[in-house]
């Protein structure tokens, strides 16, 4: 394969991308512009990611970069990809001994799952003077392999309002990753419980800044984008099969 048509291929797909979010975002009665577009990087080099970035601006789409491991920030600070403005975000599982590099390496984090991780996350945050945005993932689909706070006020209220008391850390939204099944209306039924929970909690606990849904990736964004989604995580659609 030749380095044109890798980059014909790379731009061919973000396009199939992009279309399939623009006609989910018109069949819900929204503008694919309202959509952010993620890039999920975990393996993926700087040219690549910094290819796909200025396709991005070419086409004046909304995009964040989205980290799946901590081991692979350091890849961010390539002068490909440093300073350029656009902001970054970290989407994977986190553990607590990695709370420090990803606090000062994404502006938003996804993967709120459990309290132990809020709490290294605050605490890493007050110790470097910044303020984080985080998500607070709910597992959706009751899979055991996923985490996750039950999809229940309940389950999800009590962090939120523990992450809203604290300095460091601003509930923005909630995350899920929708159910590993071929079946369209199991996998809808998990996204759109995300999004009635999202709703629920910004009435009943009085929290307007609660505003975005992470859901969506490669094999389901188009259910997604017509559940809700304000940000799609798109890593292979767009950047083909993983070495």
């Amino acid at each position: 394969m030749t380095e044109t048509s890798a980059a014909d291929q790379l731009t061919a797909r973000l396009d199939d991308v992009l279309s399939r979010l623009d006609a989910a975002a018109a069949r819900a009665g929204r503008g694919g512009r309202e959509i952010t577009v993620l890039l999920a990087t975990k393996t993926r080099t700087p040219q690549e990611i910094a290819t796909v970035i200025d396709l991005l601006r070419e086409r004046g789409r909304p995009i964040v970069v989205g980290e799946n491991r901590a081991q692979e920030i350091s890849k961010h600070t390539d002068p490909l990809l440093a300073d350029n403005g656009v902001p970054r975000h970290f989407i994977g599982r986190l553990q607590t001994n990695k709370a420090r590099d990803v606090v000062a390496f994404a502006e938003t984090i996804h993967s709120v799952d459990r309290e132990d991780i809020a709490d290294a996350l605050e605490r890493r945050a007050g110790m470097a003077g910044l303020r984080r945005d985080v998500l607070v993932q709910v597992n959706t689909s009751g899979e055991e392999s996923k985490g996750g706070f039950a999809p229940a006020l309940e389950a999800v209220g009590p962090i939120i309002e523990r992450l809203r008391a604290g300095e460091g850390l601003r509930p923005v939204g909630l995350m899920t990753i929708g159910a590993n099944t071929d079946d369209a209306g199991a996998v809808r039924a998990s996204l759109r419980t995300l999004r009635q929970l999202r709703d629920q909690a910004r009435a009943e606990l009085d929290v307007p800044e609660l505003e975005h849904l992470s859901m969506g990736m490669s094999g389901d964004l188009d259910i997604a984008v017509e559940e809700g989604a304000t940000i799609v995580r798109v890593g292979s659609a767009i950047f083909g099969p993983r070495p």
